[in-house]
């Protein structure tokens, strides 16, 4: 079940935010970030991501934009 679901602009690039109730999440930032269910994409290179806390995930996702000079507030 999804619990929260949001798409803005920032800057002229979409934020897309999922949560789902089992703790599946969504979070990308144009084409160059996504977060997704364990896996963390920045510019085309995927790694592994291991969830820890929905705060933590926010914190690693921001600190990625940010480090391509995007901002999120």
């Amino acid at each position: 079940m999804l619990v929260f679901s949001e798409r803005c602009l920032f800057g002229g690039m979409r934020l897309d935010v999922e949560v789902h109730e089992d703790l599946r999440y969504r979070l990308a930032w144009g084409d160059a970030v996504l977060y997704e269910n364990d896996l963390r994409t920045v510019r085309g290179r995927r790694q592994p991501y291991r969830f820890r806390s929905v705060e933590q995930l926010r914190y690693d996702f921001e600190q990625d934009v940010r480090a391509l000079g995007g901002q999120l507030a």
